[in-house]
């Protein structure tokens, strides 16, 4: 007796788009918590403001394209944009720095190229590279960490800075309460041609990279091991960049340890684990074979460390990050498994 097959795939593992960014977004919250901590209640008047515009451009975006709203407005992948791109710009960046980075991202680097789903580039990275290049200065003024402040902006202060009209008051806030990043100091320093154990013995680094930092990327490091074992996001990207990054800061750190940082001060300082859990593991954007996911995240981690040595940028994630995605689509054709039922290729 024949019986009717329906067309595969024939069984739903229960995943969909919404129930994975939740994931995420769930993930991000110990990073956020620590960021909080570290730079005050700007970081939240940061993600409110960049959730708002990201879901105002979203929906303007999909009615000018004649789609649905509910689904795709319900689904997060517009918070998920916005929160990482608030959490990668600085605190007290002025509210339209933040609210530009995010439409461009929006309607930009993902509806302009068919929606979620289409996007060749990660649309936060295009956000804040845009930023970046065109505002310098406002990408610039990260507040000081909580430990090296005497007294941090409360909310009120934060909104005031955030949403202030200028003037020079204004600017004399932000100077008091703003200071260089750990790698920002790092590059300073050895610019000026201070040896790193000379620049990491300030008060501004910890044990393992910038006081307060350190606690920001073990919490987002405890959530991107949580997304990688509810397998929301693939190890090999995370894997490969990391062991990337350290092994390419571990060779020069031996020659010279005078003039290169040690690997544990780049792991743990900057945008590495949110960028190797949460940035490079776009399902979208990123390659997608299991061989192909190791290359890709090695090239981040290896161009990281270029830049970040011998670049014009302190960090170089997100270059880094949009560099790898235009090579994931050639990585793929050439990583794919072999067919079963078919020899080697």
């Amino acid at each position: 007796m024949l019986f009717p097959t329906a067309s595969s795939p024939h069984l739903h593992t229960g995943a969909s788009v919404g129930a994975l960014m939740r994931r995420v977004l769930y993930a991000l919250l110990p990073g956020i918590a620590a960021y909080v901590w570290l730079f005050g209640p700007a970081v939240l008047a940061q993600l409110a403001l960049a959730s708002t515009v990201a879901l105002a451009c979203e929906a303007a975006a999909l009615a000018l394209r004649g789609r649905p709203l509910a689904p795709a407005l319900g689904d997060g992948s517009a918070l998920v944009t916005a929160w990482l791109l608030a959490l990668a710009l600085p605190a007290l960046a002025p509210w339209w720095l933040t609210a530009l980075g995010t439409a461009f991202a929006i309607v930009v680097a993902k509806h302009l190229y068919g929606g979620l789903g289409y996007n060749p580039f990660n649309p936060a990275m295009i956000g804040y590279v845009v930023l970046l290049v065109s505002f310098p200065r406002e990408m610039s003024t990260w507040p000081g960490a909580r430990e090296l402040l005497a007294q941090p902006a409360d909310l009120a202060a934060s909104l005031r800075l955030i949403f202030g009209a200028g003037g020079l008051d204004h600017v004399l806030a932000l100077d008091a309460l703003s200071a260089p990043t750990p790698l920002d100091s790092l590059r300073t320093g050895l610019g000026l041609g201070r040896g790193v154990a000379e620049i990491v013995a300030s008060p501004a680094f910890g044990v393992l990279g910038g006081r307060g930092w350190e606690l920001a990327s073990l919490a987002f490091l405890a959530g991107g091991l949580w997304l990688c074992w509810t397998r929301t996001a693939a190890w090999q990207i995370p894997a490969g960049m990391l062991g990337a990054l350290a092994l390419t800061a571990t060779v020069p750190w031996l020659v010279d340890p005078q003039h290169h940082a040690s690997p544990a001060l780049h792991l743990a300082s900057g945008g590495a684990l949110l960028g190797a859990f949460f940035i490079a593991t776009d399902p979208v954007s990123a390659s997608t074979t299991p061989r192909g996911r190791l290359l890709y995240g090695a090239g981040i981690g290896v161009l990281t460390y270029v830049i970040r040595a011998w670049g014009g940028y302190p960090d170089g994630i997100a270059f880094a990050t949009l560099l790898m995605n235009i090579a994931a689509p050639t990585i793929d054709a050439y990583t794919r498994p072999r067919v079963f039922g078919h020899g080697p290729r």
